[in-house]
């Protein structure tokens, strides 16, 4: 099918069915941490982006052949790109209603809600994920990078002004990005903006896949707690934590490890040349890391590659030479 999916299993939604309405990457943002990769269409424009008839028919067949037996827990309406920029997304939702008594969850940036059109179209849906990353319009454009037409108080307005008028569950997704949305001031100014919209949960992530720009890093795991701690403050919601940060560990620490093998490797063809301090190292294969540095050197010194001198007062490391007896 083109635009029907899965069911793949979701910790949030159960066995989800994924629809897709938009084609990649049609996006009112270009998020740094997106795992689709960089937006290649970036507006605001609302239209029919595929058939809405064909979409349809791939739910009447997906029906017909009872998902080829596999469990469906909800229909899941998403995208490559942001799905509230395709028109038809209300007359699917209707659909699935009328063909299937399974709840039907739309995941969104949120952009859009400031249009009354738009929150007439999702107020058929049982559930509601929207993201808001930054409640700060200078976070805001570094970790979303939005279109112009975007305006953060629209947003926040927005999402408020829905959460007023939905029957059913709006959650929102708050995915924190190290160094460019994550302090303190920016957690208060979410801490505020949470209060205003009041979803029925938060869910706090951070980068987890491949992001889209390589800048994008996830928090630790102190900081998703705290981050925690002070969006619950005056919430009377849930705050849930939904990244596996083991995972996240076990992943930095491979590529930590396969990033240092590699500079040990760098540093021993340097010094293959002529000697050079630790300064000298450190600015030469643009380190930037003295610590880093020094503990790379250590490595080769202590395997019996690199061997110390000083000279006029000054340590300097080269290679180990041969000699003959």
């Amino acid at each position: 099918m083109k635009y029907l999916f899965g069911p793949v299993y979701s910790r949030r939604l159960g066995h989800s069915l994924g629809i897709d309405l938009i084609p990649p990457k049609i996006c009112s943002l270009n998020c740094v941490y997106c795992e689709v990769g960089p937006t290649t269409e970036l507006t605001c424009e609302r239209k029919e982006y595929v058939p809405t008839a064909d979409i349809l028919q791939e739910i009447d067949q997906l029906l017909a052949k009872g998902a080829g037996g596999r469990p469906i827990d909800v229909f899941t309406l998403t995208a490559m790109g942001e799905p509230t920029l395709h028109t038809g997304i209300g007359e699917i939702i209707a659909y699935l209603h009328e063909k299937t008594e399974k709840p039907v969850a739309v995941l969104t940036n949120g952009t859009l809600f400031f249009d009354p059109k738009v929150r007439a179209e999702l107020s058929a849906a049982d559930i509601i994920i929207p993201s808001l990353d930054a409640a700060r319009q200078e976070s805001f454009e570094r970790v979303n990078q939005p279109a112009a037409a975007v305006n953060l108080e629209q947003v926040i307005e927005g999402l408020a002004l829905f959460r007023r008028e939905f029957h059913g569950e709006l959650w929102l997704e708050i995915l924190l990005v190290r160094d460019m949305n994550d302090s303190l001031e920016d957690l208060l100014a979410l801490q505020q903006a949470v209060r205003r919209i009041d979803p029925a949960r938060i869910q706090l992530n951070t980068v987890a896949r491949p992001p889209m720009d390589g800048r994008a890093r996830p928090v630790t795991r102190e900081k998703m707690e705290q981050a925690a701690a002070i969006l619950a403050e005056g919430y009377a919601g849930r705050v849930e934590i939904l990244v596996d940060f083991q995972a996240i560990e076990q992943k930095e620490f491979r590529q930590g490890t396969q990033l240092q093998a590699k500079l040990v490797e760098d540093i021993a063809a340097l010094l293959q040349r002529r000697p050079c301090p630790i300064e000298e190292i450190d600015t030469a294969l643009h380190i930037q890391d003295l610590d880093l540095t020094r503990a790379c050197v250590q490595v080769l010194v202590s395997a019996g590659r690199l061997e110390k001198l000083v000279h006029n007062n000054k340590e300097f490391y080269q290679q180990v030479t041969v000699r003959k007896a």
